[in-house]
C-alpha cells in the first residue's frame, strides 16, 4: 500500500513584495553628474544614472545630493557672472623721452685725434743783452782823462756772459793792456764784440757761437775794481765805437 508521502507546504517568498522604502542613497547608487562644462556652454542639466534594478529610479533626490548640486550651479554662475573681460595686454613702449633722444654721434678717430698745435719757439733776436738785468757803472767816453771805449755792465761775479750777436770766436784769453780774460766774436760783417774781466772763458778760438750763447763768466781780471763786464764793440780790429747807439739800432737798449 503506497503510503502517500505528507505534503510539505513550503512557504515561498514573494519576491514580488515590496520591502519597505529605504532612503535611496541605500538603495541605489545615484550619480550626479554636475558637468560645469555644460554649465559654462549655456546647458544644464542633472544626469541621473541608476545602477542595473528592473524597478523605476525614485524622482526624489537626497538633500546631501541636491545641495551639492545647488551649490555647484552657484558657484559656476557666480564665477561667470564676476568676470569681467581682462584687456589684451600691451607691450610697453618705450617713453617719449627715451623715444626722443636722438643717438649719441660716435666720435670717429679723426674727430678723436685733434691734432696738438706745435709749439712754437720765439726766435732769438739777431743781437741780444750780453748781460740782462746788469746795472750800468760806466757808458762809453771820456773817464779820468782818457777814452773809456765801452759801458760796464755790473751784477755778482760768476754771472753768465752771452754772445751778443752770432759769430765766430776770433780771441779767447788774457788780452793784456788791462783788459784780463777776453773774448773776441767776429760777426761777419765787419763788426767785433769784445767782453773784457772775465773770471773764467767758456769757449775757444774758431768756435762758432749763437746770439745769446753763454761765452764766460764775468769776474774782475785786468784792471778792475770789482766785478763787472766791459762790454765793447768794434768797427774793424781796435777800432772801438760807442756801443749804445750800435745796439740801440739793433734793439738792444744797454741804458747808456
Amino acid at each position: 500500500m503506497q503510503e502517500d508521502s505528507p505534503v510539505q507546504n513550503e512557504t515561498t517568498p514573494d519576491t514580488t513584495q515590496t520591502e519597505p522604502p529605504r532612503r535611496a542613497g541605500r538603495r541605489n547608487r545615484l550619480i550626479v553628474l554636475s558637468a560645469a562644462a555644460l554649465v559654462a556652454l549655456g546647458l544644464g542639466g542633472i544626469a541621473v544614472a541608476t545602477t542595473g534594478n528592473d524597478r523605476p529610479a525614485p524622482t526624489a533626490v537626497s538633500l546631501d545630493a541636491q545641495s551639492r548640486v545647488e551649490a555647484a550651479g552657484r558657484a559656476d554662475r557666480s564665477a561667470r557672472e564676476s568676470s569681467t573681460p581682462v584687456a589684451p595686454s600691451t607691450s610697453p613702449t618705450a617713453s617719449p623721452s627715451a623715444a626722443s633722444a636722438s643717438p649719441t654721434p660716435t666720435k670717429t678717430a679723426s674727430a678723436k685725434a685733434k691734432p696738438k698745435p706745435k709749439k712754437t719757439t720765439k726766435p732769438t733776436p739777431a743781437w741780444v743783452d750780453p748781460m740782462p738785468g746788469a746795472a750800468v757803472t760806466s757808458c762809453y767816453g771820456q773817464r779820468w782823462g782818457t777814452l773809456h771805449a765801452g759801458i760796464d755792465l755790473a751784477l755778482p761775479s760768476g754771472t753768465p756772459i752771452r754772445a751778443a750777436a752770432a759769430g765766430t770766436v776770433t780771441q779767447a784769453g788774457d788780452a793784456s793792456d788791462g783788459y784780463g780774460n777776453s773774448v773776441f766774436i767776429d760777426h761777419g760783417n765787419g763788426y767785433l764784440t769784445h767782453y773784457a774781466h772775465q773770471s773764467r772763458i767758456a769757449v775757444t778760438v774758431g768756435q762758432a757761437v749763437k746770439a745769446g750763447q753763454v761765452i764766460g763768466y764775468e769776474g774782475a781780471t785786468g784792471d778792475a775794481t770789482g766785478p763787472h763786464l766791459h762790454f765793447e764793440v768794434h768797427q774793424g780790429m781796435w777800432n772801438q765805437i760807442d756801443p749804445a747807439p750800435f745796439m740801440r739800432a739793433r734793439g738792444v737798449d744797454l741804458g747808456c
